[in-house]
């Protein structure tokens, strides 16, 4: 089965007030990070998969992008990004990523933010998109850091007083599916090495061309709680790779 778990109305709800739910790219920490990774969008067609509110596709068309397409397979995500995109041509489609099919060489640029460690096959995602990219185009996605997700749990290790020990890290060469707490709830994710991760891409022919494990900006340090517990283990990585061959 599909992971789903922004269409739990709990779950939905709990998301949505998330700050980075409402106050968009700014209020994510990996933020300045990705956007300095990012291609150039001029007349580029791009597809976000795992668009959620639509915050990366917004911004490619606000960059210059040609077409921008977004997928989820959220229903409530889907709605709240059409929403705040009224009246944009931006074309958003139901469909779960694994499922997503488009003609060969559709994409300039494919890209995916903290959707997919939801993904349990992930080499057969990353052959999709080989396909679906022009030569010369660009996959760029963030993703949680496999130090983050090995152990499963996704929580802080806590003395008697609740203040916080160390992140731990277990079963960091088992790969799969994992049982997290997410806001609260129950959240399955599947777990895989930075190996696999990098040489799944090099396998399938792409040349990995960025890699980052981002820290959050010195201005979310000061202003957001937590944040400054986010520089104690990485949380995501950020890895860009590129198809060989001219773009036209």
């Amino acid at each position: 089965m599909k992971e789903n778990p922004y269409d739990n109305p709990v779950f939905f709800e709990k998301y949505s007030r998330m700050d980075r739910s409402q106050r968009g790219l700014e209020a994510a920490g990996e933020w300045d990070t990705l956007q300095a990774m990012l291609p150039d969008f001029s007349h580029k067609r791009v597809l976000d998969l795992g668009c959620g509110y639509g915050w990366h596709c917004r911004y490619a068309l606000e960059q210059g992008a040609a077409a921008v397409t977004g997928i989820d397979i959220s229903e409530k995500m889907l709605a709240e990004a059409k929403k705040r995109s009224a009246g944009l041509p931006i074309a958003y489609s139901r469909c779960a990523i694994e499922d997503a099919v488009f003609p060969p060489g559709s994409f300039d640029i494919a890209l995916s933010s903290l959707a997919l460690h939801y993904v349990a096959d992930y080499a057969g995602t990353v052959e999709k998109v080989k396909g679906w990219l022009r030569p010369g185009g660009v996959f760029i996605f963030s993703a949680e850091h496999p130090l983050f997700t090995a152990q499963g749990s996704q929580d802080w290790y806590y003395d008697e007083g609740g203040h916080i020990l160390h992140f731990p890290v277990d079963r960091y060469f088992i790969e799969g599916e994992r049982d997290a707490c997410f806001l609260g709830e129950t959240v399955k994710k599947h777990h895989r090495t930075l190996t696999t991760y990098l040489c799944t891409l090099l396998k399938a022919g792409l040349q990995i061309t960025g890699f980052a494990e981002p820290m959050p900006p010195r201005r979310l340090l000061d202003t957001a709680p937590g944040m400054a517990d986010e520089l104690r283990r990485p949380m995501m990585c950020i890895i860009r790779a590129e198809k060989p061959g001219k773009a036209d």
